[in-house]
């Protein structure tokens, strides 16, 4: 424990910060389509989302080691490179979902890592055709073949019920619900949930504390679990009411076959040590699942904003990653501290702005559009 000095700890402490920001901005991937069709009662879908989340975080460790001994060279990383990358992090993670954007919560872990290390320790200390292979690829095609996968689920769905009672089809495809949403909550905590393993087990490892290629030590593993799966309780109502009523209307056929297709590409991802973003596959999924549905509306102007969003969130991230780095390779310990508190600032200030019209477990099927300033009086809860 020699080794575990205060910036060292206060890094970890960032990093699960990080990954309890990326539960609540996530639930949405599991639960939003749940929780629009009625399946689930919203706080029921978080809690099983959040129970899940943890026990998910143990299945497995690749994407862990993809992070810290994959996208970076681990010999040239410091402590301080991660925690400003971390801070970039998580202030996308915040903005995106104040305006109920799902943005791509791994996507802003890379891009404020790749920014940090390359101005901490040069372009040199970036892998990346690392980072071609297990992210950028991935990015590109885990949507689009969630999508499709989608859409024949879907099509085939209506097809086979054509002639059963609609009530039936509903109650059926609604129970089937609570089966595929809790595997995509499992599957969320065995990706994502492991990209917190992998950013603490690199600082350990650029502290000294563990050898190099090592992999996350059990404690870690359980620390990020339960991270994630705290904030995946707190749900993510904002984006939840994005994609559960934004990207288009939902009903129970296309929600089971939404979530049981990012399931299926998630988990496979996991076992490959792909690091994909679970947003982009489920937002993917839900868009191929409304297209699936004869006469569905989908709602393309929101689904290009999101787009958008994907396409700035790594060089966003990465941006303030970058410059968080250069305060803290000049500026030392100082640095460091004026980091945090500008950070804390910055991230206090958004979700004061929140507060201005809040979405809650009470009013997150309003409607699907989030308004950041409140026109008539909203629903009392707690803003997530």
């Amino acid at each position: 424990m020699d080794h575990i000095t205060l910036l060292v700890a206060v890094v970890i402490v960032t990093a699960l910060a990080f990954d309890f920001t990326n539960g609540f901005h996530d639930t949405a991937n599991a639960m939003a389509t749940s929780i629009a069709t009625g399946a689930l009662r919203p706080r029921t879908a978080v809690l099983i989302s959040g129970i899940l989340n943890v026990v998910g975080a143990f299945l497995s460790t690749e994407v862990a080691k993809t992070i810290s001994g994959g996208i970076v060279d681990d010999t040239l990383v410091t402590p301080g490179m991660i925690f400003a990358g971390l801070v970039g992090a998580i202030l996308w993670n915040l903005l995106t979902w104040l305006v109920g954007l799902p943005s791509s919560s791994s996507h802003a872990l890379f891009g404020g890592l790749i920014g940090a290390v390359w101005v901490g320790a040069g372009s040199h200390g970036v892998h990346f055709d690392k980072v071609v292979e297990k992210v950028l690829i991935p990015a590109v095609a885990s949507p689009v073949v969630a999508g499709a996968a989608a859409l024949i689920a879907t099509y085939l769905a209506y097809r086979l019920t054509a002639r059963a009672r609609e009530n039936s089809v509903t109650k059926g495809f609604r129970l089937g619900q609570i089966a595929s949403a809790s595997l995509v909550s499992l599957a969320h905590g065995t990706n994502d949930a492991q990209k917190t393993m992998g950013v603490i087990t690199l600082t350990l490892i650029s502290a000294g504390a563990l050898g190099h290629d090592a992999g996350p030590p059990v404690w870690v593993i359980a620390s990020a679990g339960l991270a994630i799966g705290l904030g995946t309780y707190l749900g993510g109502w904002r984006i939840i009411r994005t994609m559960g009523k934004g990207l288009t209307e939902i009903q129970s056929p296309q929600g089971f076959a939404a979530e049981t297709a990012s399931t299926t590409v998630i988990l496979t991802s996991a076992h490959l040590g792909f690091a994909l973003s679970t947003t982009q596959v489920a937002s993917g999924s839900i868009l191929g699942a409304g297209l699936g549905r004869r006469l569905a509306e989908v709602r393309w102007g929101i689904a290009g904003r999101m787009v958008l969003a994907w396409l700035v969130t790594l060089p966003a991230a990465a941006l303030v990653g970058g410059v968080s780095a250069s305060v803290v390779k000049h500026g030392g310990n100082a640095g460091t501290v004026v980091v945090a508190l500008v950070g804390a600032a910055v991230a206090a200030g958004i979700v004061a702005v929140s507060r201005r019209n809040p979405v809650s477990a009470h009013n997150v099927n309003d409607a699907h559009e989030v308004a950041l300033r409140a026109t008539e009086p909203t629903s009392v809860g707690t803003a997530a």
